[in-house]
């Protein structure tokens, strides 16, 4: 990783927009930094679309997309994409369909019950009930698990045929093929009209569960607080900021606005 104050303005201009994660990356403490809702007006004043890709269920998610001068927030790691129409109202896609959905949440239930009942310690996050495709468990928000309850989890999670991983905050689990990838592969088809080009955008995260789109994407920057990753993240972003959460990312969009400017 080399400091992005390092990265060279020529490196930002060409940007398209900025994919983010949500916690710890635009909020600490489960409320949106102040910085980084300033630098969410100031990119949309500048038309730099910004796609929030969250584990965070839908239905927390909903009334962010609605507020925040964002693109979209496509949550649950790429199954539910929700954004604000030019009415004002809220717009909600999915990519399974119903039927797939239903039968895919008798299957997670069933899992989160196991999970519960064999990995002493652990609980369901507090905001499980709003979510629609998936289950997490919490293991740094609001309960603590160790790396060897963490792995716990993770394990009964693959024992049902479920994809697991790991945020700042939860474990989460779901079945089927999304990922945060293919919700920036179909959020930014759905929303700009034009193939996802991995070099044309910024992705900012903190943590494991943003492995994938650190090895994807080349303009990729991990906010100061990665550093309680480190060690178990295999793929680094290529950039580091100096601070740490929204200031963070305030920190890349400042970078990306100035470079347009010069």
């Amino acid at each position: 990783m080399q400091a992005l104050s390092s990265c060279p303005p020529a490196r930002l201009r060409p940007l398209r927009g900025i994919l983010t994660d949500i916690d710890d990356t635009l909020t600490a403490d489960g409320g949106i930094a102040p910085e980084a809702l300033q630098a969410l007006h100031e990119l949309r004043a500048a038309e730099v679309p910004v796609i929030a890709i969250t584990g965070r269920p839908a239905g927390w998610s909903e009334p962010f997309a609605l507020a925040w001068p964002v693109a979209a927030i496509v949550a649950e790691n790429g199954s539910v994409m929700l954004r604000r129409r030019a009415d004002g109202a809220l717009q909600r896609d999915f990519s399974q369909d119903e039927s797939t959905r239903a039968a895919n949440f008798k299957r997670l239930q069933a899992c989160a019950a196991d999970v519960l009942a064999r990995v002493p310690g652990s609980r369901l996050a507090t905001d499980s009930a709003g979510r629609l495709t998936d289950i997490a468990v919490d293991h740094s928000e609001f309960a603590h698990l160790t790396p060897a309850q963490i792995e716990a989890v993770r394990a009964v999670m693959r024992e049902h045929g479920l994809t697991a991983t790991v945020s700042s905050i939860h474990i989460n689990g779901w079945i089927g093929e999304h990922s945060k990838w293919s919700a920036a592969e179909w959020a930014v088809q759905t929303l700009l009209h034009l193939p996802f080009e991995p070099r044309d955008w910024a992705y900012v995260g903190d943590s494991t569960n943003d492995q994938l789109m650190f090895e994807r994407v080349p303009l990729s920057v991990g906010v100061a607080n990665i550093a309680r990753f480190l060690p178990q993240l295999q793929h680094l972003p290529a950039y580091v900021t100096a601070a740490e959460r929204g200031r963070g990312f305030a920190e890349l969009a400042a970078a990306l606005l100035e470079a347009r400017r010069s």
